[in-house]
C-alpha cells in the first residue's frame, strides 16, 4: 500500500480531483469521484479500478477501510479537511473519498448471457431514478443495464450515491439504443416497454426468455425512435387513484416479476 499526503488545496492532483464534480472533467479525464466509506469500501471489494483513496489526515483511515487499505495496491492518500470539502458535494463532508477509472464494459458482456435481463434506460432523466434503477437491476440478477442518450450521467455524484454501490456490480454501458436495441433482436432478446394503452399487463407477459426492459423519461416516456424496437408494449395495473408511477417504481415491479417467473 502507497501512502502519501497532501495539504494544499492548490496542489495540481487536488485541483484535477474537484474538476471531478462536473462532467465535462469527468469526460475529460475518464474517472469519477465516489464519496464515503460504503460506495470506497464497494469499489474496493468489487475490483473496481480505484486509481486513489483519499482521506482526512486528522481522522485517519476509517476503521472500516483499514483491512482494505492494508492489502492490495491502491494508492492511500492522507489530506487537509478542506481538500476533502473541496472534493465532496456532500454538505456533511465524508471522511473519504476516492477517484475512481470509469467501466470498460462493453455490450458483449450482455449479448453473450443466454436468457439476459437488461434494464435499458431512454431519457431517464433524474440522477436518482437512474441510480435506483441500476440498484434495482442488480438486485433483481439483471445481466446489465444499457444507458441511452438523454439520461442522467451515470458518473454524477448523485446517481453514484443512489445506486448503493451497485454501480461496480453488474456491465452499465452507455450507447446509441438505435444502434444496439436491433443487436439485442438478432441475439433473440424480446424488447418490452410499458404503454398505458397496451392491450395486456405485466403479469400475463412471458419473461422467462432474454428481455430487455426499456423505461422512458420522466415526463414524455419512451422515445418514438426508441418505440419503433419494441417488441411487446404492457402495462402496469394500477387499481389505485394514481395516475402513474415513478419510472424507478416501474423498473422495480417488471424487474422483479421477472424474477418471480424464473424462480418459479
Amino acid at each position: 500500500m502507497a501512502h502519501t499526503q497532501i495539504e494544499s488545496t492548490g496542489n495540481a492532483r487536488v485541483k484535477e480531483w474537484a474538476g471531478l464534480l462536473e462532467k465535462k472533467h469527468r469526460d475529460r479525464q475518464g474517472k469519477y469521484l465516489l464519496e464515503g466509506i460504503h460506495l470506497v469500501q464497494e469499489a474496493l471489494r468489487s475490483g473496481a479500478d480505484v486509481e486513489c483513496v483519499a482521506y482526512d489526515v486528522t481522522l485517519g483511515v476509517p476503521v472500516e477501510l483499514k483491512k482494505d487499505a492494508a492489502s492490495g495496491d491502491t494508492e492511500w492518500v492522507a489530506v487537509s479537511s478542506a481538500i476533502v470539502a473541496k472534493c465532496t458535494e456532500a454538505r456533511t463532508p465524508q471522511p473519504v473519498f476516492a477517484i475512481v477509472r470509469k467501466s470498460a464494459a462493453k455490450i458483449e458482456d450482455i449479448l453473450r448471457v443466454e436468457h439476459s435481463l437488461v434494464a435499458v434506460l431512454d431519457g431517464v432523466q433524474d440522477p436518482g431514478n437512474v441510480g435506483t434503477i441500476i440498484r434495482a437491476a442488480d438486485a433483481a440478477g439483471a445481466s446489465g443495464v444499457l444507458i441511452g442518450r438523454g439520461c442522467a450521467d451515470i458518473y454524477n455524484p448523485k446517481t453514484v450515491r443512489s445506486t448503493m454501490g451497485s454501480l461496480f456490480h453488474l456491465p452499465i454501458v452507455e450507447c446509441d439504443l438505435t444502434e444496439l436495441l436491433p443487436q439485442a433482436q438478432k441475439a433473440s432478446a424480446k424488447i418490452v416497454s410499458t404503454s398505458l394503452q397496451a392491450q395486456h399487463n405485466c403479469y400475463e407477459a412471458d419473461y422467462k426468455g432474454a428481455t430487455w426492459f426499456v423505461f422512458g423519461s420522466e415526463g414524455s416516456g419512451v422515445s418514438p425512435e426508441v418505440q419503433a424496437f419494441v417488441d411487446e408494449s404492457i402495462i402496469i395495473p394500477m387499481p389505485g387513484q394514481a395516475e402513474s408511477l415513478n419510472v424507478a417504481m416501474a423498473a422495480s415491479i417488471l424487474l422483479f416479476e421477472a424474477v418471480r417467473q424464473r424462480l418459479n
